[in-house]
């Protein structure tokens, strides 16, 4: 059953902590990959491009293959002595309708990119550009930030980073991530009305194995 944008929604609203915790501690791609705009969220189900480092040809190539609300999933290798994303193929994103972008590597024109209001989270900025000549895949899967990400796999991003769940576990994540969200609003309940983190998390024993009194 496809991902409805009403659950897409739900799991933006979570955040992408919320949603690593209560999928059991999986999925965050690395902290290396950080929003261009730290306002910026989004959520949507991965169309995975693996490219060659130095080469965007299949960038353009993948954005014949998208439908709306999908997030575009570049896996340039980490390379980031070249921009493969700027603000033109910003524009054609936005015009396709795209939710945002993940590059494994750099982009350039950051800043018409948040002026553009485009979602996108890189490893770097290169003001260096590319060839349009090698070839690639699209919808293939990519591991990118230490993570496997399979086509249609839904990658959330906010400020905090990017977690990834798959396709056919977001009712899983969104009820875990309710529970989670609940036991915590119960905890600054506890705290506010004079309760330690010490005795609400049950530490007592451990800091007395360990001589701290």
């Amino acid at each position: 059953m496809p991902v409805t944008n009403d659950q897409l929604e739900r799991l933006k609203a979570f955040g992408t902590a919320t949603i690593h915790e209560a999928q059991g501690q999986k999925g965050a791609l690395d902290a290396g990959l950080k929003p261009l705009d730290p306002a910026t969220r989004m959520a949507g189900p991965a169309v995975t491009v693996d490219l060659r480092p130095g080469d965007n040809l299949m960038v353009h190539y993948a954005l014949t293959k998208v439908r709306p609300g999908d997030v575009l999933v570049l896996d340039a290798k980490g390379f980031t002595e070249a921009g493969p994303w700027g603000d033109v193929l910003t524009l054609a994103a936005q015009q396709l309708g795209l939710a945002g972008l993940v590059v494994n590597g750099a982009v350039r024109d950051a800043n018409a990119i948040v002026e553009m209001g485009f979602p996108v989270f890189c490893r770097a900025l290169s003001i260096k550009g590319t060839n349009k000549q090698q070839p690639g895949q699209v919808n293939v899967p990519v591991v990118v930030g230490g993570v496997s990400i399979r086509p249609g796999d839904i990658v959330v991003g906010d400020r905090d980073g990017l977690v990834v769940v798959a396709a056919d576990e977001v009712e899983f994540a969104l009820e875990r991530s309710a529970q989670r969200e609940r036991k915590e609003d119960e905890m600054r309940a506890q705290l506010r009305e004079g309760r330690t983190m010490v005795e609400l998390l049950g530490l007592a024993g451990t800091l007395e194995r360990l001589g701290l009194h």
